[in-house]
């Protein structure tokens, strides 16, 4: 058998019962012999990802030979409830082996970025060293293997989701976050967003390779686009080194990337309730479409399930303070305010969703969020009954669409499956 094991089908997709091979493949040659086993998979706001697939089905083939837990790897998210558990992975796990990371007390610091290297990355503008640091039961737990599952998707924060950051970031800690979020910040999203290399990238990954390689870890990352209209598994990739991760991510770039022969004027994107509760997560809206935004153009962003603002409520309350502002005026009050300073990674929340005044977004929650907690942090508001009204999403079409009254639009259904850019913008 070949390891590190690359499957690619994107003329007739993945099924599942060839998933079950891949895996089969992987369990042969990495897992056999092991007792003790850690699964690191997404949370619920990867749902699309196949990872709740994968790691239920390497626990229905292992649960006979080795103990097994599984960390899903939440960053600052909040722990899993049991209903979104058996969403994910099925009913057939027992609850007792998820184990919640708590970003804020459950980490170990192995090593660190210096400021040297963060001044260079970031091209003088950070000038700090910034921790190398997991949950701690990644090295106090005598694993004999670490499978780290889940999704290689365009990504604001990093360019390409997944690899070395569902370590670093999805079971890190404080620091790592909040610097690694502001490093991106200040680089430049739109000169992040889809790009395989990345600052962030190249922090995350050179911390890895310095001091977490002495664990088990191996990786399957998987890839889907759309087939037919619907959302398809074409790519998986089991490995341990930086040859898998490119591998996956120059498809993903394939597949995910939605370049546009002109700006959109109007858009319209849903936030599956599911899926999508916050602005910290929903403003993949802004995120993921603002490089096909037009100048002076319109987003609309449907959250019928939106009921606050952070998923910690730390930050929750941050981003009510201070409020999506221009980029400048975050910066600013990073400088002026050390509670802000502090918490670096709700500063580049802030700085990631703004428009910078260049598009307007109005958010439309139902009735979780008021209209008055809604523009008290910059957005414009609409109801999401009333604005369902004017655009009907069960009549719409991912991509453009022409009104009964002329107007053009563009719907997007999930924000998190992609990144939609006009082309002279990405290519620029």
């Amino acid at each position: 058998m070949n390891y590190p094991i690359h499957k690619v089908d994107t003329d007739n997709t993945i099924s599942d019962e060839q998933l079950k091979a891949i895996l089969d493949e992987f369990i042969a040659v990495k897992a056999k012999n092991a007792k003790r086993i850690l699964i690191l998979p997404p949370d619920i706001t990867r749902f699309y990802s196949k990872a709740g697939f994968i790691s239920a089905y390497l626990y229905a083939q292992l649960k006979d030979q080795a103990e097994i837990f599984f960390l899903p790897a939440l960053g600052t998210h909040e722990p899993m409830p049991a209903h979104e558990i058996d969403a994910m992975f099925g009913t057939a796990i027992p609850k007792e082996l998820f184990l919640p990371h708590l970003w804020r007390t459950d980490v170990v610091k192995l090593g660190e970025i210096s400021s040297s290297r963060m001044l260079a990355l970031s091209e003088g503008k950070l000038d700090y060293s910034m921790d190398v640091a997991a949950n701690k039961l990644l090295v106090e737990g005598n694993w004999d293997l670490i499978i780290s599952v889940g999704q290689v998707v365009p990504h604001e924060v990093i360019g390409m989701a997944n690899y070395t950051k569902n370590i670093l970031v999805g079971t890190g800690g404080s620091d790592t976050i909040h610097k690694s979020h502001f490093l991106g910040a200040v680089y430049g999203m739109e000169r992040i967003m889809g790009r395989v290399n990345t600052p962030v990238r190249q922090a995350l990954n050179e911390g890895y390779d310095a001091f977490l390689t002495h664990l088990p870890i191996e990786f399957i990352l998987t890839v889907l686009g759309n087939k037919h209209d619907k959302l398809a598994l074409q790519g998986v990739y089991c490995g341990s080194g930086n040859e898998t991760y490119e591998a996956a991510a120059e498809l993903s770039q394939k597949l995910n990337l939605n370049l546009l022969d002109k700006p959109i004027n109007k858009a319209i994107v849903y936030l599956e309730p599911s899926e999508f509760k916050t602005t910290w997560l929903g403003n993949k809206a802004i995120y993921r479409t603002r490089m096909a935004m037009a100048d002076a153009g319109e987003l609309i962003i449907l959250a019928p399930a939106l009921h606050r603002f952070g998923e910690d409520l730390e930050i929750d309350r941050l981003i009510r303070e201070f409020g999506y502002k221009t980029t400048d005026e975050t910066l600013a009050a990073v400088k002026e305010n050390p509670e802000l300073a502090n918490n670096l990674s709700a500063a580049a929340h802030l700085i990631h969703g703004t428009s910078d005044k260049r598009f307007n977004v109005t958010y439309c929650p139902g009735d979780g969020v008021s209209q008055a907690e809604i523009e008290s942090v910059n957005y414009g508001y609409c109801h999401y009954d009333e604005m369902l009204k004017r655009y009907p999403i069960g009549e719409l079409k991912d991509g453009w669409n022409t009104m009964p009254d002329g107007e053009e639009i563009f719907y997007v259904s999930n924000p998190a499956l992609g990144l939609w850019s006009t082309r002279a913008r990405f290519e620029a």
